[in-house]
């Protein structure tokens, strides 16, 4: 990738399956004098052997999305919290912040943004992040102030809230029309593990059966996640 940006400029990584999508931000964050599209990936798998190959330093940065065909982004999040602790990261992603946002800051991402923001504040973020804070919209960072002082903690604020990041990922995939036997392959689990995952979904969904809980997750999808 060509960047017009110095050598000393802000080396991003972004992690996104989509080609298209990559080009899109490389083009903004090239368009920047202090940063550059330094490396691309299309996986987690792809975006840890990048940081592997060049111990970290290929990037100042990166930004993932969640919906990674393989290793999940928050799966990646995790990986790379625990082999490069100092990498940054912000998640940008289609997904409902309500629900993911947190998730993402517990895993070790420094930040969330929808893909709909204005760039202006794709750039906010990560200057915001760079400089050690931590980014989240208005509407969620009041929303996570609020249950602090309402002294909720943790208390999930919906049904799905109540799922662990694994059970949502398996929810996802079941939407997504994959079998049990290929949620166990693509996650790397047994599939008496994931009809673990499936069991726990159902009770905490408060789902009858294995047909209500695939109606479930395909609707989930289809509205967006």
């Amino acid at each position: 990738m060509t960047s017009r940006a110095p050598e000393d400029a802000i080396k991003i990584m972004i992690v996104d399956d989509h080609p298209i999508v990559r080009q899109g931000i490389a083009l903004l964050f090239d368009s920047q004098d202090d940063m550059r599209a330094a490396c691309e990936a299309g996986s987690g798998e792809e975006a840890l052997a990048n940081l592997a190959r060049s111990d970290g330093a290929c990037a100042d940065l990166m930004v993932v999305d969640l919906s990674l065909e393989g290793m999940s982004g928050l799966d990646l999040i995790k990986a790379v919290r625990l082999r490069f602790p100092e990498m940054p990261m912000l998640v940008m992603s289609m997904h409902d912040e309500s629900l993911y946002a947190e998730r993402a800051l517990r895993a070790g991402a420094r930040g969330y943004i929808m893909k709909q923001e204005a760039t202006e504040k794709i750039l906010t973020a990560v200057r915001q992040i760079l400089r050690g804070g931590i980014y989240v919209s208005d509407k969620m960072q009041t929303r996570m102030l609020q249950r602090l002082v309402d002294n909720r903690g943790e208390q999930a604020e919906t049904p799905l809230s109540a799922l662990s990041d694994r059970e949502l990922e398996v929810l996802r995939l079941i939407g997504r029309g994959l079998s049990t036997g290929e949620i166990a392959r693509d996650l790397h689990r047994s599939v008496k593990t994931v009809e673990a995952h499936r069991a726990n979904i159902k009770e905490k969904l408060n789902l009858k059966n294995a047909a209500e809980l695939v109606r479930y997750a395909i609707q989930w999808v289809e509205q967006g996640e």
